[in-house]
């Protein structure tokens, strides 16, 4: 296999996550494929944007730090490391995770086909109380940034792989342009998502050769902070879900855009409620719970869903598509402009 050139990606926001943010630069620097380098986008914080330029200053430490060059959230954070970005694919690791040794070796795997444009992976939940509350589904892993049951195992095609553990070739966004902005998170605000999903179907149809991956042994270990446990945040994000799943349907029509989630919710979320069920009549700790929990989702996501859809349609949401333009490698500081052009 060919050594591919990854650049990886990390956006950072806040100081809380310092010392996640270095475990998950030192998980980059220990690949076995390695990376031709880091570039940690920070979300308007001077401080903690100061603070790593002083931490990473050897160059043979391959790591960039950046400021990003877009209005405050992930998605422009990630179009400002895409257009700094110096290799042939851009790999995605969240701030909180660490990525196993083999990682990016098994990203590049999936790019001996000339036709595929991005390859996820697995993302594992590292629970801050040790172990899994014995109430929160597997079906609902996506709560937490993380793999969830229903998704196929080995490589395999996909409609959109997960941002938070994912790749692609810098040419993908020249071909789709970049991440939306105005859908994804921002900061301390609801904890939207789904900007992944609007990017990768509008990369399939700008290219309908595309290939699509996910590999699960890319694998990543994804830090999951006590309130993040707690059936509070749950019933937020799945609500929040709901309102991003709406602009992406309005974006991409709801055929694509819902294409997936029928499946989920009609086969994988059901067969999660059967064994909920049957373990809390065996006995089994949080069997109800489990299947009580499903159900919530499924209607505090429906709920969000509806108020999105009639939202979008009076305008009162709205996301832009910022087209990725590169600059030499002498001029790849972060600052650049990445534009953005009404999509939606």
């Amino acid at each position: 296999m060919t050594e591919r050139q990854f650049s990886v990606v990390i956006c950072v926001y806040t100081e809380d996550r310092w010392e996640d943010i270095l475990a998950a630069v030192s998980s980059v620097r220990t690949q076995s494929l390695p990376a031709l380098e880091t570039l940690l986008v920070v979300d308007h914080n001077e401080r903690l944007l100061e603070r790593l330029r002083a931490e990473f200053t050897a160059p043979a430490e391959k790591v960039r730090v950046l400021a990003n060059a877009g209005p405050r959230g992930l998605s422009a954070g990630r179009n400002t490391g895409i257009a700094a970005a110096r290799g042939e694919f851009v790999a995605f690791l969240d701030d909180d995770a660490v990525a196993e040794r083999d990682w990016l070796r098994h990203f590049a795997a999936g790019y001996d086909d000339p036709r595929v444009m991005a390859v996820g992976g697995r993302t594992m939940p590292a629970w801050a109380s040790g172990r899994r509350p014995a109430w929160f589904p597997e079906e609902f892993d996506w709560v937490v940034g993380c793999t969830y049951r229903g998704l196929p195992p080995g490589r395999v095609v996909v409609r959109n792989v997960l941002g938070g553990n994912a790749s692609f070739r810098t040419s993908a966004f020249d071909a789709a342009g970049g991440f939306a902005t105005g859908i994804g998170r921002d900061g301390d605000k609801r904890p939207l998502g789904c900007e992944e999903t609007e990017l990768c179907i509008r990369l399939s149809r700008a290219l309908p050769d595309a290939v699509l991956l996910i590999d699960d042994r890319a694998v990543i270990h994804h830090r999951v902070p006590a309130a993040r446990e707690r059936f509070g945040y749950f019933r937020t994000r799945a609500y929040a879900e709901g309102l991003s799943k709406a602009l992406v349907a309005r974006s991409v029509g709801t055929g694509k855009g819902l294409e997936s989630e029928r499946r989920y919710t009609t086969r994988v979320l059901p067969a999660g409620v059967v064994r909920g069920v049957r373990d809390a009549v065996l006995g089994r700790p949080g069997g109800a719970g489990r299947a009580g929990a499903i159900v919530t989702g499924v209607a505090v996501a429906a709920g969000g869903y509806l108020l999105g859809t009639v939202r979008a349609r009076r305008g009162a949401a709205s996301f832009q598509v910022a087209p990725i333009e590169r600059l030499p490698d002498e001029e790849n500081t972060g600052k650049r402009s990445t534009g953005e052009d009404e999509a939606a």
